[in-house]
């Protein structure tokens, strides 16, 4: 699965930086608004500690982690959706993201260019929504007047679908982020089509040390269930080549700041992980939270859904403890699933096929 996140924010917050630290790759980062022009795109690994296990377990050659796309976008300013600065351009680009992360600026350091005059969280936040409501406002106006017609001539399909555009109006005229809203599972399916802005999760980072961002503000995302992180970036960025040992001797966290967002932006995805292992490779796959067996099966290869007779399947743990699969298979601890089984997070899966 191609999955991406849109990496946006006001100019000089440290999107780049963040990117750049994500990926290993060198962009520019000058000091100055817009020195990003085009998307960059970087594939980042999550990580995962049950393939080294299992990979360990069975003496694989190799091992596959699950990948995310994370995409560098230009800094947004306030009038983007009126296409100002580059807004429609980058907005365009969020378009095609699964979710996105707001980086916000808590850091005040005098040396990097602020184009806001003082530094609050919560108001570049609000820029940011705006843009994005703003632009959602239109994409909604447009698609109902073009559904006149088709009102006109009474088609049910038309009328429905309004019914919901009208809802999805209201909710963005109030300054409502969409994804914060209830909406029927028939209403999300004729929603998802426009590809939204604010109908996409979305994760905070806080560019900063936990000092500089005030109790106030950590409290206001609390209470409104924003998920977030508060990350030192350039702390990060200056330690990316580190070892563990290295980062233990000057006493910075094992697991870094930019391993727990990569897992959090997994997690805001709605995905969930199965492995495959063997003495060839040791590979996680990730799928959607409710995915079934034959699906999870598609994803290795799509034969597999359509030739599946059945799942072997053992938690990853399990196999661990039990010290193989031979072990495991004594102790009755591999199951036998069919076609209606929902693949759980930490599933090991071997798919029986007739391809």
């Amino acid at each position: 699965m191609a999955l991406s996140i849109g990496i946006v924010g006001l100019p000089n917050v440290g999107k780049s930086t963040l990117f750049e630290t994500l990926t290993k790759k060198q962009v520019d980062k000058a000091n100055y608004p817009f020195c990003t022009i085009d998307p960059n795109v970087g594939v980042v690994a999550v990580p995962d500690e049950r393939v080294d296990k299992l990979a360990e377990l069975t003496k694989s050659q190799r091992k596959i982690y699950t990948t995310i796309d994370f995409i560098d976008i230009a800094g947004l300013v306030k009038g983007a959706s009126q296409g100002e600065g580059l807004g429609n351009k980058f907005l365009a680009n969020i378009r095609e993201t699964d979710a996105i992360l707001y980086v916000l600026r808590a850091f005040a350091n005098p040396n990097i260019i602020n184009t806001q005059d003082s530094l609050d969280p919560l108001r570049d936040k609000d820029i940011l929504d705006t843009e994005l409501i703003l632009k959602d406002l239109e994409t909604t106006e447009k698609r109902l007047h073009s559904l006149d017609s088709d009102i006109k001539s009474g088609s049910k399909e038309a009328i429905k679908e309004k019914e919901v555009l009208l809802k999805a109006k209201n909710f963005l005229e109030q300054g409502k982020i969409l994804f914060e809203q209830q909406f029927t599972e028939e209403e999300s399916k004729l929603l998802n089509q426009y590809q939204f802005l604010t109908l996409k999760p979305r994760l905070y980072l806080l560019n900063g040390q936990d000092k500089e961002v005030p109790q106030s503000i950590i409290e206001e995302f609390q209470n409104h269930n924003w998920p977030f992180l508060i990350v030192d970036l350039l702390t990060e960025f200056e330690a990316v080549n580190l070892s563990k040992e290295e980062r233990q001797e000057l006493e910075l966290p094992v697991e870094t700041e930019l391993d727990l967002l990569i897992k959090k932006s997994y997690e805001i995805l709605g995905l969930i992980t199965f492995f495959t292992t063997g003495p060839d490779e040791t590979r996680a796959w990730a799928i959607k939270q409710g995915t079934k067996a034959p699906q999870a099966g598609g994803v290795i290869h799509s034969d597999f859904e359509k030739a599946f007779i059945k799942a072997e399947v053992i938690n990853w743990q399990d196999l661990i403890n039990a010290g193989g699969f031979t072990q495991a298979r004594e102790k009755g601890l591999i199951r036998t699933e069919g076609k209606e089984y929902l693949v759980k997070d930490g599933d090991v899966i071997e798919i029986k096929h007739n391809a």
